[in-house]
């Protein structure tokens, strides 16, 4: 990035202007923006449509430079400028400029929304779906709040979610978004989700989707992997977290966890039983309870509690030391990156 920054600084005057398209495109890619609002960034900072046409994955997103979505059929314009998704793949990306020929902010344009874009396919799929409840483009759209209402509901139609439909957007660790239809009055079993971390939003309105799939975001960063370095529940419903999901705005993912996180750490570091045995102190009703859960004798649960009492510095066997405890456990998944 230096590098290039460096190289567009001796380009005068696009520089500037290129620099801050590089910024604005790599901020979307940090916030996992969609298809949609990463074609509506190209858009309107070339100041003409942006066209993304992916036959192979079945994705044709056109946007114009107001930032309204204008599905399109007409071929792609001879000389605009253009970008492929892959090193060496044909054409994918489009800015649909008829005049003046490409500039050196076009070229930044295109290769950062490009590279973003692919970024996005990788992580939803790398094949055409097997049916549209599948397509990524269809999903990013009904779950982008940007996206103008009609928009969203032509393809929560082509879903098969009707007008009143009662939906919930469900958040991966995978990244890939998807939409839950039933289970409008109770959460779904864990049976009958797909595998790996999870989180759920609760069941809205189709066009309210952006606000279940908000929720359903919050809630997967309270999930776990459920292993003995990583204990917790694999999914996690929004609806049940209550005041709970106030935690997931003060503690940033990747940045500095609290004091009580790293005291965590510090133990689990020397004594890789503990961690999943204060998880079950922790989520447990009593302590024969978490001694049955990790599949210890009584006696062995409190000469650990004695343990980690020393290594922590505070008191796991009070009302207080347990709320502390369950704290920093549920801290140590939201300060994860």
């Amino acid at each position: 990035m230096r590098e290039l920054a460096g190289r567009l600084t001796a380009v005068d005057p696009d520089a500037g202007a290129a620099v801050q398209v590089i910024t604005y495109f790599d901020r979307l890619a940090v916030d996992r923006a969609g298809l949609e609002s990463l074609v509506r960034g190209a858009a309107v900072v070339a100041g003409c449509p942006a066209r993304l046409v992916d036959d192979g994955r079945r994705v044709r997103v056109r946007v114009r430079p107001d930032g309204v979505r204008e599905d399109d059929g007409t071929p792609v314009g001879a000389g605009w400028p253009s970008a492929a998704l892959e090193p060496g793949g044909a054409p994918a990306l489009w800015l649909e400029r008829t005049a003046g020929g490409p500039s050196v902010v076009d070229a930044v344009i295109l290769e950062r929304a490009a590279a973003a874009i692919r970024d996005v396919l990788d992580r939803t799929r790398g094949r055409a779906p097997a049916s549209p409840a599948e397509d990524p483009a269809l999903l990013e759209t009904v779950l982008d709040a940007t996206v103008p209402e009609a928009t969203r509901s032509r393809a929560a139609r082509r879903l098969g979610a009707g007008p009143g439909t009662r939906v919930r957007a469900l958040a991966s660790a995978d990244g890939r978004p998807r939409v839950l239809l039933g289970y409008p009055d109770a959460p779904p079993p864990d049976a009958e989700l797909p595998p790996g971390r999870l989180g759920v939003g609760p069941a809205v309105d189709v066009l309210d989707l952006p606000r279940s799939w908000d929720d359903a975001r919050t809630a997967l960063r309270f999930t776990a992997d459920g292993t003995a370095r990583d204990p917790g529940p694999r999914v996690v419903r929004a609806e049940e977290l209550g005041g709970v999901a106030l935690l997931a705005g003060l503690v940033a993912p990747g940045a500095q966890p609290p004091s009580d996180v790293r005291a965590l750490e510090t133990a689990a570091a020397g004594a890789p039983w503990l961690l999943a045995t204060l998880h079950a102190v922790a989520s447990t009703t009593s302590q024969r309870a978490a001694a049955a859960e990790i599949n210890v004798h009584h006696s062995t649960l409190q000469d650990r509690l004695t343990h980690a009492e020393h290594l922590l510095g505070w008191p796991l066997r009070t009302p207080q030391g347990r709320l502390r405890l369950h704290l920093a456990l549920t801290m140590r998944h939201l300060a994860r990156p």
